[in-house]
């Protein structure tokens, strides 16, 4: 795994995580070999209707991302994640860097399934 995405409110690595994933403000996409990173913006899921958690998971699978750490995941952007084999890291509300440090410890667990409910704000 090279390239992990993080949720954040922020646009680097001392932001805090975003519990929220499809309606995250952005991804932090960090590359493990380079330890190098972007910034990508979700803005345009964060009033969607419907459907944010689909859409986030597909920005999230074009990225090239290999796992995802996030606060929660609900069960649609679930699915597209675990059909494109990217693993989901629930981890606790901290900063990016803090969770990605996390990460290559092996610390975070891999989600078995969905945390919450469709269109949890």
């Amino acid at each position: 795994m090279n390239k992990i995405a993080v949720t954040t409110s922020g646009a680097d690595l001392s932001a805090p995580l975003d519990p929220r994933f499809g309606r995250a403000a952005g991804f932090i996409l960090f590359d493990l070999e380079t330890d190098t990173f972007a910034h990508v913006d979700n803005q345009v899921n964060l009033d969607a209707a419907q459907g944010a958690g689909i859409q986030a998971a597909e920005t999230i699978v074009r990225s090239g991302a290999t796992a995802l750490i996030t606060g929660h995941c609900g069960p649609k952007a679930f699915r597209v994640l675990q059909a494109a084999g990217i693993p989901v890291h629930p981890c606790p509300a901290m900063s990016v860097g803090e969770a990605i440090e996390q990460f290559r410890r092996n610390s975070l667990p891999v989600m078995a399934g969905a945390d919450v409910e469709g269109h949890w704000a």
